[in-house]
């Protein structure tokens, strides 16, 4: 973007979307003088700042969401929102796969005319024209390990974080069990500490429990951990996790998808991550 008349100075936005500013002289000052604060040309490129912010977390909102679901998403969708650089920083290196499951590489491009590139798993640049690909949750990637490998080695950096999310997978539990106690008992010295942790991470809190709500298999699943309900500045703890369905009707374990349990998890061990270690000591 070129430099814009703001009083006596001129004003333009940086690489990294900052306001600058330079005098009569040319001279790029430290930073925008109060004075020309609220000059037109100031606020405006404030407010496209700012704007420009919100997208790109929409961008890696809906991509992420895109990935958790593990729906198909038409390859011309994504040939559409590629020349714009939010959108394509959000799916540059993701791991798609055909519409069967089967890993088709790294998404590196989308084009209307030559059509999707990817690095394919022998590491050359391949060209495909699907209908549909899907960005698949790591969980459900059965060679995980050899494919973090493999990123690493071609020095591939995903937006969204998909090779490298914490995966959960059940072992050992008993399917006709309606909850997990693996993250409960975190204690926290006021309920207002483990709600504020759970909506900074992302999770809507509703009737006393932080809730997670995962679309897999044509249906929606919510996995929930109690956090209290009563007063904020009084202490609490983690409770247990479990699933329901949407009538609120828990599932036992073994009716609880992979994508589901794996973020449920995710859900309960980053809320326990925040507890109070002081009062474990005490315990």
């Amino acid at each position: 973007m070129g430099w814009i008349r703001a009083g006596d100075y001129e004003v333009a936005l940086d690489d990294s979307g900052g306001v600058i500013c330079r005098n009569r002289a040319g001279r790029q000052l430290r930073s925008v003088p109060a004075r020309i604060a609220d000059e037109p040309a100031v606020v405006q490129l404030r407010q496209l700042t700012e704007w420009l912010a919100r997208h790109e977390r929409e961008c890696l909102a809906s991509v992420e969401r895109w990935m958790t679901r593990s729906l198909p998403v038409p390859a011309a969708a994504l040939v559409a929102v590629w020349p714009d650089t939010a959108w394509r920083a959000a799916l540059r290196d993701l791991v798609v796969t055909d519409e069967s499951g089967a890993v088709a590489g790294f998404l590196r491009d989308a084009d209307p005319e030559r059509g999707i590139g990817l690095v394919d798993l022998d590491g050359d640049t391949v060209r495909v024209r699907p209908e549909r690909l899907r960005i698949p949750h790591p969980v459900l990637l059965d060679d995980l390990d050899e494919l973090r490998d493999f990123a690493t080695e071609l020095d591939l950096r995903q937006g969204v974080g998909q090779l490298h999310r914490e995966v959960w997978r059940p072992g050992g539990v008993d399917p006709a069990a309606d909850r997990v106690d693996t993250f409960a008992g975190g204690r926290f010295k006021q309920l207002r500490f483990l709600i504020g942790r759970a909506t900074s991470l992302g999770y809507r809190v509703r009737g006393g429990q932080a809730v997670c709500p995962v679309f897999e298999a044509g249906r929606t699943v919510e996995a929930r951990v109690w956090l209290g309900e009563y007063d904020g500045y009084e202490e609490t703890e983690t409770g247990p996790l479990t699933w329901s369905d949407p009538a609120g009707r828990g599932l036992r374990l073994g009716d609880v998808g992979p994508v589901a349990w794996s973020e449920g998890m995710r859900m309960a061990a980053a809320l326990y991550a925040g507890r109070d270690l002081e009062k474990e000591k005490d315990k």
